[in-house]
Order: structure tokens, then C-alpha cells, then sequence
């Protein structure tokens, strides 16, 4: 029987909320630029990588316990929220997981930044771990994309 769950992070940043949400759109060369370790390269398979129903393919560096790629679709993007859904539509976590989905969204807070991560899946069995690996993924990247803006 699968299971279903939800997992969650908020990272506080220094960077203003249209800076880091400009980030996020150009995620495609950021994340393998800041975060080189984990993402080998990010290719866009359909669309422009960041309108509604792009289709990109994310492939991880050597020994990711996520695998070696996935493939995600942008499902909902929301300017004025400053936040974006993605659903997972292949790739090696799907050999555990149904679905798998996650959002992004980037809310002003001060002088800086509340960046909100959330995933929701289903898992193929009860014997599937829960996601924490990407939770924790994903708040590393948020300080490492902070970090970096801070610099530029």
C-alpha cells in the first residue's frame, strides 16, 4: 500500500525577495553554476525552461543519492506570489515514488527574504523512505543561491 506525505523548509536569506525569485527563474544556470556538486547540468527538453508546461532535465553529479536525473514539468508559476509547482515526470526517483511534486516560493521579509520549499509525493511502498534528503537538499541550495547573490 503507498503512502502519502508532506515535507517542508523555510530558509530566512539576506537577498531581497525580486532578486532570489529572479534566481529561481534562472534556475536552469544558477543551480549548476552555485551548486556544481549536486547538479552536474540542467537541460531544457520542452518549452523555454521557465512557461507553464516546460519540461526540464536535471542531471546530478557522481554518487547523488537522488540518482542520476529526473525529469520535471513546471505545472503552475505565480508571479505576484513569487512561487512556482513543479511535478516530477521521470527519472530514477520515480522507481519510488507515484508522484512527486514541490514548490518554490519567495515571500519579503524585511530587508531580506522567506523562502518556502514544500514537496507532497506518494511513495510506491511503504518501505520507501520519506524525502528528507530532498528537503535538506533544497535548504542547502536556498543558502548556497543566497550566498552567492550576496556576492554579485
Amino acid at each position: 500500500m503507498a503512502t502519502t506525505g508532506k515535507l517542508d523548509v523555510e530558509v530566512k536569506v539576506k537577498s531581497e525577495s525580486e532578486k532570489f525569485w529572479k534566481s529561481i527563474k534562472d534556475d536552469v544556470t544558477i543551480l549548476p553554476k552555485v551548486c556544481s556538486k549536486i547538479y552536474e547540468k540542467i537541460e531544457v527538453v520542452e518549452g523555454d525552461g521557465w512557461s507553464l508546461g516546460s519540461v526540464r532535465e536535471i542531471h546530478y553529479g557522481e554518487g547523488m543519492p537522488f540518482g542520476k536525473s529526473r525529469k520535471e514539468k513546471i505545472e503552475e508559476i505565480d508571479e505576484s506570489k513569487k512561487k512556482v509547482v513543479y511535478s516530477v515526470i521521470g527519472g530514477d526517483i520515480m522507481e519510488h515514488y507515484k508522484t512527486f511534486k514541490f514548490s518554490i516560493e519567495v515571500i519579503p521579509e524585511g530587508e531580506g527574504s522567506l523562502v518556502k520549499w514544500q514537496c507532497e509525493y506518494e511513495k510506491t511502498s511503504d518501505e520507501v523512505p520519506d524525502p528528507i534528503t530532498g528537503r535538506d537538499t533544497a535548504a542547502e541550495n536556498i543558502k548556497d543561491i543566497d550566498a552567492y547573490l550576496l556576492k554579485a
